[in-house]
């Protein structure tokens, strides 16, 4: 992204939360968002996809601590559309050009305008490149790369390890990365080097976006590389083994460091962002750290009370008393039968009880049926439900 953009885009507003929020709170907001615009669950629709960018590139720098503060200490001091100051211009605007103040100190050094290469330091940080003449020189950190693997419901609580396929922009191999095909690339003479052009009017503050003519890498092919054609950069395609966690829910978002695109000139990689899908279990639920099941019970059992065994997620079977007198859809729990937490102990299972109704009975069990009938008919289940009914 450009100087311009980082400055101008209200990540908060993408992301509907107010600038003072959490990092809970804009994590829970990320994930509503995603889940709401991803491209999965719009087939077809650009302006989703588009939105789903947003809310990535969002994420990416208010989730991080340290790109959050550059990011709020930039939109202080640029956040307005110029910088204020008491001095010359209209309105005591100071009129910059911020190539002097991202490329380094004006002549005359301290005087007025002479801000030395603090900005620049401070936004290079934040794009991840140098400015100045030495620019090319400089390390770039690699792409960040976004994938998605789906889990069996048993893998997400258990955790597993998967093969996971990933294409992204790497050093070409047949140029080493210099786009050109003899490996000697020369300086780019519009940006001489830095990668940034300078654009706006005087009287207004000019703002740097990369350069077109070199795509920001301040080198020129004179003879282009016929793999990457120029630009140093070839598509490549490699699986990795990835572990996912135990106990991870539907629709998270896993970040592993430097598992991204690799940088340039020594750079460090980029990070590797996975969002899970969970299937659904036939059986099994999830409520946070616990697991939910129903289980059957017949009319006797639940009015006589008795043991019944239930079962668990890849495991034995636990047996459960049930108390005599016990209503349908009652919950009880199995404790530490549940999904994995992040301290490595176990949640519980909660169980809730169904009472089954038969529906064909042979001629004894109707029997003994009516029997209870005749011995309860003086009892009226209703009665206290007319009650509340009147008084209410």
């Amino acid at each position: 992204m450009s100087t311009k953009d980082f400055v101008e885009k209200d990540y908060y507003k993408v992301l509907g939360v107010p600038k003072d929020a959490t990092e809970a709170e804009i994590k829970k907001a990320y994930r509503k968002l995603a889940r709401e615009f991803h491209p999965d669950a719009n087939k077809g629709d650009a302006k989703a996809e588009e939105r789903f960018k947003e809310i990535s590139e969002a994420n990416d720098v208010l989730g991080d601590p340290k790109r959050r503060k550059e990011y709020d200490e930039a939109r202080a001091l640029f956040g307005n559309g110029g910088f204020r100051a008491g001095g010359p211009g209209p309105g005591g605007t100071f009129n910059f050009d911020l190539g002097d103040l991202f490329g380094g100190t004006q002549a005359g050094g301290g005087g007025a305008g002479g801000f030395g290469g603090g900005l620049g330091d401070v936004f290079g940080g934040l794009f991840h490149r140098g400015t100045g003449p030495g620019a090319r020189t400089q390390p770039r950190r690699g792409q960040d790369i976004e994938s998605e693997v789906t889990l069996s419901f048993t893998e997400a609580v258990d955790g597993a390890t998967v093969p996971l396929r990933m294409s992204s922009q790497q050093p070409c191999k047949a140029c080493s990365g210099t786009g050109d095909k003899n490996g000697t690339p020369r300086v780019c003479p519009t940006c001489v080097g830095t990668g940034q052009v300078s654009r706006g009017g005087s009287g207004s503050f000019s703002l740097t976006d990369p350069c077109v003519d070199c795509k920001g890498r301040g080198l020129i092919a004179e003879t282009p590389c016929e793999v990457c054609h120029g630009s140093g950069r070839a598509k490549s395609s490699r699986t990795m083994q990835v572990r996912i966690p135990a106990g991870v829910s539907d629709g998270q978002r896993i970040r592993l460091r430097g598992k991204g695109a690799p940088g340039e000139r020594g750079g460090p990689a980029g990070d590797l962002y996975v969002v899970v899908h969970v299937d659904a279990h036939p059986v099994f639920g999830r409520k946070g750290d616990n697991l939910t099941v129903t289980v059957p019970v017949s009319f006797t059992e639940a009015a006589l009370g008795g043991e019944v065994k239930v079962p668990t997620l890849g495991g034995p079977p636990v047996t459960l008393k049930l108390p005599a007198g016990t209503p349908n859809g009652r919950t009880m729990r199995a404790r530490g039968k549940g999904a994995v937490r992040k301290d490595g102990t176990r949640g519980d299972l909660l169980v809730t009880v169904e009472v089954a109704v038969p529906t064909d009975l042979d001629p004894e069990a109707r029997e003994a049926l009516e029997a209870y009938r005749k011995a309860t008919a003086g009892e009226d289940p209703r009665a206290e439900l007319f009650q509340a009914a009147k008084g209410a």
